[in-house]
Formats: structure tokens, sequence, C-alpha cells
């Protein structure tokens, strides 16, 4: 849940992934190199990927992760983390997806509906 609710965790061993500081990162898979980095004290060297995230990737991101929950995008947490409206910053693609009946809006969330469940990927497509 920590990944879905965009709070940091750090992932140990071998291809283990991390999100630290919006920066999101996973160790190397292969288990030679892995342990001989360790063995010299290269740990550093074991991180393959790394992104770093900006406020628009985290908003748009929260929207995705929110959308694969069963209660939806949380409104106010958004407004809380981001300092701005969801239904305001989203407003052409809320509409769409409210139009083509993926989307439902209420007063505390914004969730698929049972099309929307069905077409999930339709909807995240919009926040990519």
């Amino acid at each position: 849940m920590n990944c879905w609710n965009q709070e940091e965790y750090i992932g140990f061993g071998l291809a283990a992934h991390s999100y630290v500081d919006g920066i999101r990162f996973c160790n190397i898979s292969n288990l030679e190199e892995y342990i001989e980095n360790i063995n010299k004290g290269d740990f550093y060297k074991n991180i393959e990927v790394e992104e770093r995230q900006t406020k628009e990737d985290k908003q748009k991101e929260f929207m995705i992760l929110g959308f694969r929950k069963i209660e939806g995008v949380d409104i106010s947490m958004f407004k809380e983390k981001y300092q701005e409206n969801p239904l305001y910053l989203y407003r052409k693609e809320i509409e769409k997806l409210v139009n083509e009946k993926l989307i439902e809006v209420n007063l505390n969330n914004i969730k698929l509906t049972n099309k929307g469940l069905d077409l999930a990927n339709i909807v995240f497509e919009e926040f990519v």
C-alpha cells in the first residue's frame, strides 16, 4: 500500500525496488555482481534504474494509483498533498471520462464505475 499511496519504501536484495525523496530506483538483477559490489562496499553500484519525479509526475501518478483502489482518488488528500484541486487541474480528462461513463465524481472522491473497472487502462492513459 505504501507504493499505491506514494509513500516511501525501501527494497533490500536482488532486483528490489525503492522510492525515497521522490526518486524511484531498483537494485541490479545479476547475483554475482550484486554480491561483489556488497563485498567491495560499492553499494551504489547496485542501483540500476533511477527516476526523479517532478510535481506533475507525482500528481498524475496520484490519480492513476488512486484509480487502482476501490475507494478511488481521495480529492481532499490530493488537495492537501499538492495544494491544488484535481477536479480543476484535470477537468478536461475528468469531463471526458465521466461522459464515457468510466468514472464518477462525488464530494470525497473520483472513482471508476463498473464499466471503468473493465476499461481501467483507458482511464490511466489520460494521466500518462
